[in-house]
C-alpha cells in the first residue's frame, strides 16, 4: 500500500464538527484575550481543537483529560524549574518525568500525553512564575469549556439512525437464517449446503457485536446532549430488541449447527420434520417483521421488552408442537429441534423469565 495514502482516511469528518472545531478556537482565543493579558493563548487554541468531538459525552471527557493533563504538566514544570533552572537538560527531565508521573498515575492516553507537551511548552515558551503557570491552566480550562459549549449549542450530534438501522438490519438477517432453516429441512439440503448456511449463521455473531458497538455510540451521543430527549425512546426499545436478537443469534446457530452434525437423506421424510420447518418458518416471518417494525420505529415502548404488549406483531407462532412417537434414528436432532423451537418462542412472546 502507498505510504502517503495511511494518511488519509476513508471517510471525511462532518463539515458541520469542522465548522464547529474552528468556532471554538477562535472564540476561546478571543475569551482569553479579553480575561487573560499575556502572550498568544496557544493553550486554549489546543483545548478548543482537542475537546470538540463527534458527540457532547466525548467531548466532556476530553476536556477532563486536557485539563488534568495540562494541570499536571505546569505544575511539574514549574516546580522543576524553580529548582534546577530553564536549561535544556530540565527541559529533557520534565519530559521523562511526565512519562513516569503519567505511568505511575495510570493516565489515560490523551492525559498522559498532554501532561509532558505541557511541561516543555511551560518551559520553552516564557519566564515561569507561578503566575504564568496560573495562566496556562485557566487558558486550557477556557478552552474546554468553550469548545464543550459550542459542540453543545451548534447542532448537537445524535447518532441514533446508524444504530437503528443496525438492529433492523440485525432482526432481518436473523430472520433469513431461520427461514434457510427451514427451506435446508423442508428440500432436503446436504451437508455442503449446510456448511454454507451454518458460516452464515456464525456471521450473526459478529453482525451483533457491530450492533451493539453502534448503540454504544448512539448511547454516548446522547449524554449530556439537550436534543436526547425524544430520541431516548427509541434508543431504549432498539437497546431491548438487540438483546433479544441475541439470544435468537444464538439459536438459530445452534440450530443450523445441529442440523449441519446432524443430516441425513431420509431426514425429511419425518413428517415431524415437517411439521418443525413449518414452524420455524413462522419464526422467521415473525422475527421479519419485528424488523420491519423496528426501521419504521412502530414499536411501542413495552413491546418484546417483558411481554406485556405484543399484540401488534400478530405472532405467526402456532401451539408447541407435540412427538406422538419418536423417531428411532433422528429422535436426537427432532428432540433439540423442538426445544429450540420452543425457546426460541418463548424468546419472542416474552414469556421467559
Amino acid at each position: 500500500m502507498n505510504p502517503v495514502a495511511r494518511l488519509r482516511s476513508s471517510s471525511r469528518t462532518p463539515f458541520l464538527q469542522v465548522v464547529k472545531t474552528a468556532v471554538a478556537v477562535v472564540a476561546a482565543v478571543l475569551l482569553c484575550e479579553l480575561l487573560i493579558r499575556g502572550p498568544f493563548p496557544t493553550f486554549a487554541a489546543i483545548a478548543a481543537l482537542l475537546v470538540v468531538q463527534p458527540n457532547i459525552n466525548q467531548s466532556f471527557v476530553k476536556g477532563l483529560e486536557r485539563s488534568a493533563g495540562v494541570l499536571l504538566g505546569v505544575v511539574l514544570a514549574t516546580g522543576v524549574h524553580l529548582l534546577l533552572g530553564d536549561a535544556v537538560a530540565v527541559v529533557l527531565l520534565v519530559v521523562v518525568l511526565a512519562i513516569l508521573l503519567a505511568w505511575a498515575l495510570r493516565l489515560t492516553p490523551t492525559s498522559a500525553t498532554q501532561v509532558g507537551i505541557s511541561g516543555m511548552l511551560v518551559l520553552t515558551a516564557g519566564v515561569v512564575t507561578p503566575n504564568y503557570s496560573a495562566d496556562r491552566i485557566l487558558e486550557t480550562v477556557i478552552g474546554a469549556v468553550v469548545a464543550l459549549a459550542v459542540n453543545a449549542v451548534i447542532v448537537p450530534p445524535v447518532l441514533l439512525e446508524p444504530a437503528h438501522l443496525a438492529v433492523a438490519r440485525l432482526a432481518r438477517d436473523t430472520a433469513a437464517a431461520f427461514e434457510r432453516i427451514a427451506v435446508g429441512l423442508t428440500e432436503g439440503w446436504d451437508a455442503a449446503r449446510w456448511d454454507e448456511a451454518l458460516l452464515q449463521a456464525r456471521a450473526l455473531r459478529q453482525q451483533h457485536a457491530r450492533t451493539e458497538a453502534a448503540l454504544t455510540s448512539a448511547r454516548d451521543s446522547l449524554t449530556m446532549n439537550p436534543r436526547g430527549g425524544r430520541h431516548r425512546t427509541i434508543l431504549e426499545r432498539d437497546v431491548a430488541v438487540a438483546e433479544h436478537l441475541r439470544v435468537l443469534v444464538t439459536r438459530v446457530t445452534g440450530m443450523t449447527r445441529a442440523v449441519r452434525d446432524n443430516t441425513a437423506p431420509d431426514l425429511r421424510a419425518d413428517p415431524m420434520v415437517g411439521r418443525i420447518a413449518t414452524e420455524v418458518a413462522r419464526i422467521g416471518a415473525d422475527v421479519r417483521r419485528l424488523g420491519a417494525q423496528v426501521e419504521s420505529a412502530r414499536l411501542t415502548p413495552g413491546e418484546l421488552a417483558d411481554g406485556q404488549d405484543d399484540t401488534d406483531l400478530e405472532h405467526a407462532l402456532t401451539a408447541p408442537l407435540e412427538v406422538v412417537r419418536p423417531n428411532s434414528r433422528h429422535w436426537v436432532l427432532i428432540g433439540a429441534l423442538l426445544e429450540d423451537v420452543r425457546r426460541v418462542r418463548e424468546e419472542i412472546l416474552g414469556e421467559d423469565d
